[in-house]
């Protein structure tokens, strides 16, 4: 940490602040808020280092919480009071009109937690289990009665010497947090983490016991209400899958009666579970099986670009409440030599999330300058990500910070923000993106029309009854092409414009572009081939249009 510097919430000024908001953003996730477990010795605090078998890295996973009701001490420039530290930066992102997501992490704790903060009236978690059985609907834990914990084979700890002397003790052996129901999990496993008991008895065919309310649910209520007492405006929760639904049934509507304005955003990877865990009360649910999947294809030159309409259509009825990013802290940097190397290729990637959906997208900080991740990052290594197990710098962050200090930032790099912050405010203005409907003419120009590679470029239109938007997005790698775009006679029925006249084309991207015209002559469904509008696809770049007229 001394080498290496870590961000503080102070920080986060009103100078930072407000370069996020005019960046276009509305909500800031403050990722890693929670006290967890780490190999930093903060004994002066009351958190002294914990055992390095049982921390990766040498900050610690902070998804390895500690203790729910408090904030970790290397966030503040005064750890003992880091607590107030925090409760300062939620207020100053709430006076620079954003809002304040935090993680909440349901599924599992650190090996060893022990609150310090708890409210009045609330005990830490396992302090009244029955540890003598493997499962009892009221432990807030699952043991192996009369088997030590074995560290996994294989995982060499940072600064191992000393320190590991002593092997770490725990007997009974919890289950590890990636649903692993063993005394000895393994290097790949979450093993730094205990799994959760929500009254779930998964060594007896998954049997479900949830009346009367198991003790985990009510445990685990009282830290969310804790938390919204502290003005925080929604939660990013950590793998809700591994969660049953029936618990976020119960508690997120208790939530939304005290709090109504409280958002709740889930991380699930499994597409059968978007329904019952959207009736269950999530606002929003990641995006990842799905939509970041065919996107991540396409920037990385492969994939099909009608894989991204088809994922919208299967999202028929709850699309405007999926997620849409192109990185966060699970995923590899898109410019990373992993996956893209290209920076710039993320701008036609940003626009598929923003662009195609009423939807929220979620940007991971450095997307927008191109970080890159570059070299072994501690536990994580030469992976592509931005460690969070470790004290590392992320270069591209530091000049932009640098840079709202007086100092010059890379050509590239701001020309690359720029594009971002484009996007974002017409997102965030313009009423057809907004909450206008969606059209795919996917259909009437693949096979059919001018140069138009169907497997490589997407074109839709946004509309409302006072805006028309079109839209190209266009994955294609190589040079610039000019291709025509069709408007089928159906898509002009929709937008409520005649299907005959003189129409002119605006770019909005481009605005000191002279408008395209064109001809629409789509008065049946087989239109004329020579209807349509010629546009320069120049590659990876999105192309937004506002349709005018007819004259």
């Amino acid at each position: 940490m001394q080498q290496n510097g870590c961000g503080k919430f102070n920080d986060l000024d009103e100078q930072v602040l407000q370069s996020i908001k005019d960046f276009g953003v509305t909500h800031v996730w403050y990722t890693g808020v929670l006290e967890h477990a780490t190999l930093s010795d903060y004994a002066n605090y009351g958190m002294p280092a914990d055992h390095p078998l049982v921390v990766k890295g040498v900050a610690g996973s902070p998804y390895a919480i500690r203790d729910f009701y408090q904030v970790d001490p290397d966030l503040a420039s005064d750890p003992g009071h880091r607590f107030a530290e925090f409760k300062a930066l939620v207020k100053r992102t709430q006076q620079a009109g954003l809002k304040t997501i935090i993680d909440f992490i349901p599924n599992h704790v650190a090996r060893y937690y022990q609150s310090h903060n708890l409210p009045e009236g609330e005990t830490n978690l396992g302090a009244t289990d029955q540890q003598s059985v493997h499962f009892s609907a009221q432990n807030n834990f699952y043991y192996f009665p009369q088997q030590a914990f074995r560290t996994p084979e294989g995982f060499i700890p940072p600064y191992a010497g000393q320190q590991t002397a002593d092997t770490y003790k725990e007997e009974p052996a919890k289950a590890t947090g990636n649903d692993c129901f063993t005394a000895s999990p393994g290097v790949n496993d979450w093993f730094e983490t205990v799994k959760l008991n929500y009254g779930v008895d998964y060594m007896h065919g998954r049997t479900c016991h949830f009346e009367p309310i198991p003790e985990t649910w009510l445990k685990m209520k009282a830290i969310l209400l804790f938390w919204c007492r502290q003005d925080v405006d929604g939660f990013r929760c950590d793998m809700v899958e591994l969660v049953p639904v029936e618990f976020w049934a119960w508690v997120i509507p208790a939530m939304k009666k005290e709090f109504p304005d409280i958002i709740f955003i889930g991380e699930v990877y499994n597409p059968s579970l978007y329904v019952p865990y959207l009736e269950a009360g999530f606002d929003y649910l990641y995006d990842k099986v799905g939509h970041y999947d065919a996107v991540r294809e396409l920037i990385e030159g492969k994939g099909n670009a009608n894989h991204m309409y088809d994922v919208h259509e299967t999202q028929q009825g709850f699309q405007h409440k999926m997620l849409k990013f192109i990185e966060n802290h699970d995923e590899q940097r898109l410019a990373s030599e992993f996956v893209a190397t290209d920076m710039n290729r993320g701008i036609v990637a940003h626009a598929a999330c923003l662009l195609m959906h009423k939807g929220p997208t979620m940007i991971y900080f450095g997307q927008e300058l191109g970080e890159k991740a570059e070299g072994s990052t501690g536990f994580s290594g030469n992976d592509g990500k931005t460690t969070i197990f470790d004290y590392w710098p992320v270069p591209t962050v530091q000049q932009w910070l640098r840079h709202l200090a007086g100092s010059s930032l890379p050509a590239d790099m701001s020309q690359l923000r720029q594009q971002y912050q484009q996007l974002n405010l017409l997102a965030l203005q313009r009423e057809a993106l907004i909450s206008g409907k969606y059209y795919s003419i996917q259909w009437a120009n693949a096979g059919k029309s001018f140069n138009y590679n169907e497997h490589k470029v997407l074109c839709f239109l946004r509309y409302t009854e006072n805006e028309k938007l079109l839209i190209v997005l266009n994955f294609e790698p190589n040079q610039q092409v000019e291709a025509r775009i069709k408007i089928p006679y159906d898509a002009w029925k929709a937008l409520g414009l005649p299907a005959v006249g003189l129409y002119n084309v605006v770019s909005l991207l481009e605005p000191e572009a002279a408008p395209l015209s064109f001809y629409a002559e789509a008065v049946t469904e087989q239109h004329n081939l020579h209807a349509g509008v010629i546009v320069s696809l120049k590659p990876w770049i999105p192309l937004i249009f506002e349709l005018i007229g007819p004259n």
